[in-house]
């Protein structure tokens, strides 16, 4: 188990940071997209359209997902398609979306998202020929992942606790940290690094905007409100453990991701405290 672990959130104030100089010094877990830059020891995804993205790039790691329940292949008709017609379920994937890996030899997939089931309706006047508006069809992704259940390393977060065998439901970058938390338990330090929580601008704040799965540029700022309790539950939940937020100024700085969080405040005469990137390089080398 590790004393140390770094938790990589996708804040763009990382960008500096070279995490593979930070491998020697402790593990490291990650969210979402980082999967497509660097192999964290842990990943975490929660989000369906995600969590199908990492699985079919065949990601090798460590791998930690909401809900993901795999489930008998021979079900897979009655369960995505209904139980629909070879020319039915031709027009479905036209006007439906579908994500899906190749099954191979597998014997299980997990699906979620929009079933296309629940479309049978349409489909059939579609069938018959009758034109349809676009906006009657329901567009929302369907998930399918075939998975390998005896050789992959994919685990649900429902398994995290043993105790309770119930998953928080919480944002990807604290359910990371939460992972990281249960699974060290003599763990010392745990460093927050790209959990901006704000931005410096009127638009999202994050490495991977305008790419598939992720927030258009031009979005508005995520409020943090939720991301900001669960972190603060955990700092609660874990006394013990040293919580160092790395921002590129510090709290010292005069824009958001450069100031203490205030809700925290109460916290740092406790188990939190803020590091620069000048400290932070001074001790890891990493920058």
């Amino acid at each position: 188990m590790a004393k140390r672990v770094f938790c990589i959130g996708n804040g763009e104030s990382r960008s500096p940071i070279d995490l593979i100089r930070l491998r020697p010094h402790g593990k490291i877990y990650g969210c979402n997209g980082l999967y497509r830059d660097f192999t964290p020891d842990v990943l975490t995804a929660v989000d369906g359209a995600m969590m199908h993205e990492v699985y079919q790039s065949e990601y090798k790691g460590e791998l930690w997902l909401r809900d993901w329940n795999p489930i008998p292949g021979m079900t897979y008709s009655s369960v995505v398609y209904a139980n629909l017609t070879p020319n039915e379920i031709e027009i479905a994937k036209k006007n439906f979306k579908l994500y899906e890996n190749k099954r191979g030899d597998k014997e299980h997939y997990v699906f979620q998202g929009s079933a296309i089931s629940g479309q049978v309706g349409i489909i059939r006047r579609l069938a018959s020929g009758e034109q349809i508006e676009k906006k009657q069809i329901n567009h929302t992704g369907c998930y399918v992942s075939w998975v390998d259940i005896k050789n992959d390393n994919t685990h649900n977060l429902r398994d995290i606790d043993k105790k309770t065998n119930s998953d928080r439901g919480w944002a990807c970058g604290a359910t990371s940290g939460y992972i990281a938390l249960k699974q060290n338990e003599d763990l010392e330090e745990l460093f927050m690094i790209g959990h901006d929580l704000v931005s410096d601008t009127d638009n999202i704040n994050n490495m991977y905007k305008s790419t598939i799965n992720y927030g258009d540029e031009k979005n508005k700022p995520i409020p943090s409100v939720n991301w900001i309790t669960q972190w603060e539950t955990l700092m609660k939940e874990f006394p013990k453990v040293k919580f160092i937020k790395v921002n590129p100024n510090g709290i010292r700085g005069n824009t958001p991701v450069n100031t203490n969080i205030e809700e925290w405040n109460k916290h740092t005469k406790k188990n939190l405290s803020y590091m620069t990137f000048k400290e932070f390089d001074e001790t890891f080398n990493c920058i």
